[in-house]
């Protein structure tokens, strides 16, 4: 039996995100996952890939704001209403999308600059924004924030058990920004989920998450190493790609809970990697 052991959200893109007991599920992913962005002069997103000290910034919500703090000095707070429906329009740029976003506020700007010592705007995804996921991979025109690509990313956690024992240090589950964390089953499980369901919503996973520097920062200090990629390369490779974790899409709204139940309705052939033979598990 798989049971959800963890769910996240990441209110800002590429900064801190916090745990949550229940989530609601959205047209879009999780309330508020994402939902926030970084960009530079040009409104192209910033992540860590390009600046790791924004793993140093942390986030919460409490009541109707958005707050976001140095991990080291909590004093140092930046309060942001949770709705923002109005506001000078841009074009934020996400990889080759475009999509429609709204800066948030000057005082905003100011605060992230000084903390990143970079340059950079915070941009807000409204309700009229509609970003459509990869088309090749969707059923209804779904649509997603301001996340890479797909509104929800499922891992294991004997999937990164399993990659703690071929590791000298174990990493923690934030390297890798999941939404949602699940026990039971076997390593990489995840991989085979075509079509499941929590709480009477219908999850698909179409899309195996290929996996970026940003996995090598260790989350307290924004220090880059070479591990896991180097690890994941000897067995999770394919097409000079690493890939670790599911990219969902649902076929409702509603509650996902720690604790909920995951029923496997289909399950899809296992994903060959380099030099694999087709076992992903440990020998």
């Amino acid at each position: 039996m798989y049971t959800i052991s963890q769910l996240f959200i990441y209110p800002v893109k590429s900064l801190g995100g916090f745990e949550v007991s229940a989530a609601q599920l959205t047209d879009r992913g999780f309330q508020y996952d994402r939902r926030w962005m970084l960009v530079d002069t040009d409104n192209h997103f910033i992540t860590q890939r390009e600046c790791p000290q924004m793993s140093l910034l942390q986030t919460a919500i409490e009541n109707d704001l958005l707050v976001i703090y140095p991990k080291d000095d909590t004093d140092d707070r930046l309060a942001i209403s949770l709705q923002q429906e109005t506001g000078r329009i841009c074009n934020a740029k996400v990889w080759n999308d475009e999509c429609m976003a709204l800066y948030v506020s000057e005082i905003a700007d100011e605060w992230l600059s000084r903390n990143l010592s970079i340059p950079c705007r915070l941009v807000y995804m409204p309700d009229k924004g509609r970003r459509k996921v990869d088309p090749a991979y969707a059923f209804n025109n779904e649509i997603t924030n301001f996340s890479d690509a797909f509104p929800l990313l499922i891992i294991g956690q004997l999937s990164l058990d399993d990659l703690n024992n071929r590791l000298e240090q174990p990493l923690p589950i934030n390297r890798f920004r999941p939404n949602i964390v699940f026990t039971g089953g076997a390593a990489y499980d995840e991989d085979l989920m075509e079509h499941i369901t929590v709480n009477h919503i219908d999850l698909y996973g179409v899309k195996l998450c290929a996996r970026c520097t940003i996995t090598t920062i260790d989350q307290t200090n924004g220090q880059k190493a070479k591990e896991p990629l180097k690890t994941f390369a000897t067995y999770r490779m394919k097409n000079n790609k690493i890939y670790f974790g599911q990219n969902m899409l649902y076929g409702q709204t509603g509650v996902i809970n720690v604790g909920d139940v995951i029923e496997v309705i289909k399950k899809k052939e296992r994903f060959l990697f380099d030099g694999s033979e087709g076992n992903s598990l440990v020998a």
